[in-house]
């Protein structure tokens, strides 16, 4: 509905040491605000249920009252690196991605879980239960908590296939399934006193438990196939396909998660996307994003003599280098901000590349003709980026004309649920498509070759 949209900023904490965490009471206290806004709008509406789209990969703690022992530790925070490389001594890490579709990786809980356990002895023991941001959310609206598919999925504890938590893993772990919430993607009824009297239109709709934002944004931007390839730019980034089936086998060099009980999405993730950008004008003193957007495109592909890994915030992929930082080679008296903004947007682009070549190995037919969706706001700001990634690529990509695909995606879920269409049905708003130059693809092809180089040479000095 025209109108109703609400939204409030958020960040994570960071540390220098590579935390990234966020305090789960506010960031509900968000979350109500918006929806005491947006109500405002609907109250007098027929409200068939209501569904979330959250972060994926995240994990806090809370005591047998249901309150929080610790922040909320998001698939930023880096620190559990080592703990990561611990278990790969131990756990056959081949195996563990067959079966999880998840690396062993500092962004994903069984790293995490065990850094906790030694980082944060003291809160660990008071812990409970290891819930997502969705099932704390849950919690706090209903008195009960489970986690759906979707979000179980992404944690790096579940077996794709057969949707229960991995025994041989929690076998590593200190802790126990039964910390773990059941799995359910049953929608609640019946909202805590409280939040009835608030919002009485939803006391009694169904709820439905929080989905993965990235299988979210497919879903919203019409992704729902293996004919189509979406490519998000938001904080971070991420390309992605999703398809339909009752089972998986996990491709090499991918994530691949479920993103409901019948459907799986599989891809590769950037952690640095519109976070490396808003960083570099705010770091570099660039003029206003205007006034940036015209200079940018003005340049030539790569003509600024700049080699960049765009690895700020570590790397989940195509690598995992859980320790990976950023590298710029080739500076000289003569950069110009402006030519190291671009750099990096094109680097940006040459990851993605690199992802895309692994998902066509991965899904083979029908690679040559497949659309490219792109969405996320690092792009709706920024046509020239767009640009740049078809050129990179070497392939069309066409903007979605939806503003907010992880919150429609989430809302076309749970539509299908309530027995309305599928999500294959829903029609999508598109926008412009971008064709890429082939000349600029070979001299992106060129440049790859050295940021190629250039994160071996790195790899090797880690």
């Amino acid at each position: 509905m025209e109108g109703t949209g609400a939204t409030r900023k958020h960040a994570f904490t960071t540390t220098r040491d590579g935390g990234a965490t966020l305090d789960a009471d506010e960031l509900c206290d968000l979350v109500f605000e918006t929806l005491d806004e947006t109500y405002a709008h609907i109250e007098t509406h027929s409200i068939a249920g209501v569904a979330v789209s959250t972060l994926w990969h995240s994990v806090l703690g809370v005591d047998g009252r249901g309150r929080p022992t610790m922040p909320i530790f998001s698939w930023a925070d880096r620190r559990a690196a080592d703990a990561a490389g611990e278990l790969r001594e131990r756990l056959d890490g081949t195996e563990v991605h067959r079966r999880t579709g998840c690396v062993l990786h500092s962004s994903y809980l069984p790293a995490k879980l065990l850094w906790l356990s030694r980082s944060f002895p003291e809160a660990f023991s008071r812990t409970e239960v290891w819930i997502s941001p969705g099932e704390y959310l849950h919690s706090r609206l209903f008195n009960e908590a489970y986690v759906g598919t979707s979000m179980a999925a992404g944690t790096g504890l579940l077996d794709q296939n057969s949707k229960t938590w991995d025994e041989s893993i929690l076998a590593a772990l200190p802790i126990e399934a039964d910390q773990l919430s059941p799995i359910s993607d049953e929608p609640s009824r019946g909202l805590r006193a409280e939040w009835a009297r608030r919002w009485p239109a939803l006391a009694d709709v169904p709820w439905f438990p929080a989905v993965g934002d990235g299988a979210c944004s497919n879903i919203g931007s019409g992704c729902t196939g293996s004919g189509r390839l979406a490519l998000m730019v938001g904080t971070s980034g991420a390309m992605r396909i999703l398809w339909k089936a009752d089972s998986v086998r996990v491709p090499e060099g991918l994530w691949c998660y479920r993103s409901d009980a019948k459907r799986f999405v599989a891809g590769g993730a950037l952690s640095d996307g519109g976070n490396l950008v808003g960083w570099l004008r705010e770091t570099l003193r660039l003029p206003k994003p205007e006034e940036t957007e015209e200079i940018l495109a003005t340049m030539e592909p790569d003509a600024h003599g700049l080699t960049f890994l765009p690895l700020l915030a570590g790397e989940r992929g195509p690598g995992w280098a859980d320790t990976a930082n950023g590298t710029v080679a080739g500076l000289s008296m003569t950069t110009s901000p402006a030519e190291i903004l671009r750099a990096a947007m094109e680097a940006v682009a040459l990851r993605f590349a690199l992802i895309a070549e692994r998902l066509d190995a991965a899904f083979p037919e029908g690679a040559s003709s497949r659309e490219v969706i792109a969405t996320g706001g690092g792009l709706s700001r920024s046509p020239t980026w767009t640009g740049i990634l078809a050129d990179a690529l070497g392939r069309p990509m066409t903007a979605s004309a939806v503003p907010e695909a992880s919150s429609r995606g989430a809302a076309l879920l749970a539509l299908e649920a309530l027995g309305g269409p599928g999500i294959e049905e829903a029609a999508v708003p598109l926008g412009e498509t971008y064709e890429p130059d082939l000349s600029r693809h070979t001299i992106y092809r060129e440049a790859l070759k050295r940021q190629r180089e250039l994160y071996d040479a790195v790899m090797r000095k880690a």
